[in-house]
């Protein structure tokens, strides 16, 4: 075993391990960078930019189709060739992390490859095949501390007969070359969803399966509501409120048995039922931390135990890149013992990328009600039942606010339509910054735009 010494160890080179491993390497540091698979993590190679490439391309297709009886004619014919290409070549060098890689290095950051796992306070060991099942080891020691980013692998639920059949997560969704023919979808949640509509829209036969009773069930029910109608006018079948029970494989195709006994067919399955994360394979106990536990403790300053960082999905205040990035400017900052605001959730924002785009920040109405907040609710909904050239014209949506009675500021808002999350930096800025909501009435809203169906909403906050 070879011993290493560095004044930080990052383990997981997700984004955000990636962003505070390159600035305090920057910034003068001797830095280690541990990552078992891709330098940039999930979201360059399997997760957000390979699939909003797939999102982008599976809505020209749907504008395409708004072409009839709209602005003339037009012929659609869909081709997954050029999306599979563009993931391949621009978005991911093939799952090659060379050019990131190189990037930390360049800074003056020292990257080994394998697993990294915690043994001691300040010391991590690295395990790293060699190739022939053999493994080689590095001892790494760290001067001022460790920072975990290790984020989420796809949680697989036990089904009986799932395992070990050829079933997809968004890793292999994300690299296939081929669109098939039909397709199940285990899952309504955001990656569920988004990939559903996409392999839809380029001519797979879809089912949705999600256990729960509504998509999207951590968004408000509106815009689940809102999303299920687009889902039925695409010819997305959906089965909500019934688990799978049973799946098999018979080497062509995959069975799927719901709870009541309905079978549903298809060539391909994907899972897609949410993330887990692994505390006792980082050797977390080491530091007198829970193993068992279902997210990594940390305080405002993202510390987790003395000389211990954590930051992103382990932590469990959302799994987005953005996340992990505002984590790390706090991490940096905290470890170079700079000025730094602590960390704040009152305002996170997330997106689901469906057509119409689903855009929330802040709590839900049934959260809030849940923290036994006095809340008051509007609604602004554009009406696709009552004027059917809107859904024609892709611009289905809505506007929820949630307001705190007792204050008067909004505690959480959702925007759902064509640009949803767009939409949603103004409402972000507004939860952020607890402006009062007579104040949001007073302002002017250009129009005829998205963002001026939140006028209405104020209007209705009474």
């Amino acid at each position: 075993m070879s011993e290493h010494e560095f004044d930080v160890i990052v383990i997981g080179m997700g984004p955000g391990g990636e962003e505070v491993a390159g600035r305090l390497a920057e910034a003068g540091l001797d830095v280690a960078g541990i990552e078992s698979r891709l330098v940039g993590g999930e979201c360059p190679y399997f997760g957000c930019v390979p699939s909003k490439m797939m999102i982008r391309a599976g809505n020209l297709l749907a504008e395409a189709r708004r072409v009839p009886g709209m602005a003339g004619q037009a012929t659609v014919e869909a081709s997954w060739d050029p999306v599979a290409r563009r993931i391949r070549d621009e978005a991911t060098d093939n799952w090659d992390d060379t050019v990131a890689a190189d990037r930390f290095i360049a800074k003056g950051g020292h990257l080994f490859r394998g697993s990294g796992r915690i043994v001691a306070a300040g010391e991590v060991v690295v395990t790293r095949a060699a190739g022939d099942q053999d493994e080689t080891t590095d001892l790494l020691r760290a001067r001022q501390g460790i920072v975990i980013n290790t984020g989420t692998a796809p949680a697989v639920p036990p089904v009986p007969g799932l395992a070990g059949t050829p079933f997809w997560t968004n890793r292999e969704a994300v690299k296939v070359t081929e669109v098939p023919d039909s397709l199940i979808v285990l899952g309504g949640g955001a990656i569920g969803v988004e990939l559903a509509q996409v392999f839809a829209r380029f001519g797979a036969r879809v089912t949705v399966v999600e256990a729960l009773g509504r998509l999207v069930s951590f968004e408000e029910p509106e815009a689940a509501e809102l999303l299920m109608r687009v889902f039925e006018a695409e010819g997305i079948v959906v089965r909500t409120g019934v688990p799978a029970s049973k799946v098999s494989h018979d080497g062509d195709s995959f069975e799927v048995t719901l709870d009541g006994g309905e079978t549903l067919r298809a060539s391909r399955l994907l899972v897609a039922t949410g993330r887990r994360i692994d505390l006792a394979g980082i050797g977390a106990g080491a530091v007198g931390i829970d193993e068992t536990a279902r997210v990594l403790p940390v305080d405002d300053r993202l510390r987790a135990a003395p000389g211990v960082w954590a930051i992103g999905d382990i932590v469990g205040h959302g799994a987005f890149t953005h996340m992990s990035m505002y984590h790390a400017g706090i991490v940096v900052a905290d470890i170079l013992g700079q000025d730094h605001h602590a960390a704040e959730y009152h305002a996170v924002p997330r997106v689901t990328f469906t057509d119409p785009e689903i855009g929330s920040v802040g709590l839900t109405e049934a959260q809030a009600r849940a923290q036994g907040i006095d809340v008051r609710t509007a609604l602004a909904q554009i009406p696709s039942s009552a004027r059917g050239w809107i859904h024609k014209a892709g611009n289905d949506g809505l506007i929820k606010l949630v307001q705190d009675a007792a204050t008067g500021v909004l505690v959480g808002a959702t925007s759902a339509g064509p640009v949803g999350g767009e939409v949603l930096s103004m409402l972000t800025l507004a939860v952020h910054a607890r402006v009062p909501v007579q104040r949001l009435r007073e302002m002017i809203y250009a129009y005829p735009t998205f963002h001026r169906a939140v006028e209405p909403a104020l209007a209705d906050l009474k």
